[in-house]
């Protein structure tokens, strides 16, 4: 598989043109689909295609706006939405809402935008807590984050910081999930579903019982119903790399996909993130676009999908923390997505 990455001018170049005028979407699915078409080197190899379903379900592909935040920031969302939904996007997750923007921007506007160019606002990061009682954050501001969440007709509501509040400690822990369980109760009473977004930190050990996982924690102390959970799928298979073994060196493995098969409710959104795996990185892997890396998306989304009653519960969400081009990675990671079908 192709790990070269390119500019691609004549994007820029079609962009640039069109500074801050929306564009409508009003393609049909095959036409999104073959303006998404991968590029020559990408990873859309005949093996990822083969003979059965498609693999991703239909109206169910988004993205986290901060993989494109670059271009949020000079072009303004419309553009960008417009060039998202050309590529084969269904759905939006948003990072803040503003991104940068180009020009100032209501949240009815920036919903009104999401709609006209077919695209669904499915979910938002929002921070945790922080010493300023002034903060956007659920600890600091909770009603006026799910007010917001409520005025952009969001589904799901959630953080991406770590339950590391009180500390690493079994009960650091458990104190951090009865907040958790506070802001799922809020949401839900607002008909949302409030849920964490994990990176590699989450899959380590306590620091006072170090024969316990802190993400066990966290799914044993949160109630189901109220608190859900949004993984990272790139980070979770980084912490498989970095703590599949105790301080003490005894092996605890573990597999992420089991953790959503044993519970898939809990996982409404997903972060669809790719990485090469290099063990002399940190972290066991380097970031790159969907599809050039050595995370088994056939295998992932297939296990989850094929559950039943599951296909169409859960939203794939593609993220690339720092992409060398961000509508590049976006319009080549769609296209791998809807490349991949399903083994007969």
């Amino acid at each position: 598989m192709s790990r070269t990455h390119h500019t691609d001018p004549e994007l820029t170049h079609r962009l640039s043109r069109r500074n801050m005028l929306g564009v409508a979407a009003g393609a049909t699915a095959a036409a999104l689909l073959g303006a998404a078409a991968a590029p020559a080197g990408a990873a859309t190899a005949t093996a990822a295609l083969g003979r059965g379903r498609p693999v991703l379900p239909p109206g169910r592909l988004g993205i986290q706006l901060y993989s494109v935040r670059d271009k949020v920031s000079t072009l303004g969302f419309a553009p960008v939405f417009a060039e998202l939904r050309k590529y084969g996007y269904d759905e939006v997750e948003f990072a803040g809402y503003t991104q940068g923007s180009a020009g100032p921007i209501t949240l009815a506007q920036l919903r009104r935008l999401a709609r006209d160019n077919g695209l669904n606002p499915i979910g938002s990061h929002v921070g945790y807590y922080a010493d300023d009682p002034n903060a956007y954050t659920f600890a600091q501001n909770l009603d006026k984050v799910l007010d917001d969440a409520q005025a952009l007709g969001l589904k799901h509501i959630g953080t991406a910081s770590g339950p590391f509040r009180y500390g690493s400690t079994v009960d650091a822990w458990k104190r951090a999930a009865e907040e958790f369980n506070t802001y799922g109760a809020a949401a839900r009473a607002r008909g949302m579903k409030f849920y964490q977004h994990n990176h590699s930190d989450e899959f380590s050990f306590a620091t006072d019982n170090p024969q316990v996982r802190l993400y066990d924690v966290l799914l044993a102390e949160t109630d189901p119903e109220l608190v859900y959970l949004e993984m990272d799928i790139f980070w979770a298979y980084s912490g498989q790399f970095r703590f599949s073994k105790r301080p003490d060196g005894t092996p605890a493995p573990f597999e992420p996909l089991d953790y959503i098969l044993r519970q898939p409710h809990r996982y409404p959104l997903f972060h669809v993130k790719d990485g090469v795996s290099d063990p002399s990185n940190q972290y066991g892997y380097r970031m790159t676009d969907v599809g050039d890396g050595d995370i088994d998306y056939r295998r992932f989304i297939s296990a989850v999908t094929r559950l039943r009653g599951e296909r169409l519960a859960h939203h794939w969400q593609v993220e690339h923390d720092n992409p060398t081009e961000s509508l590049t990675f976006a319009r080549r990671s769609s296209a791998y997505l809807h490349s991949l079908r399903e083994r007969c």
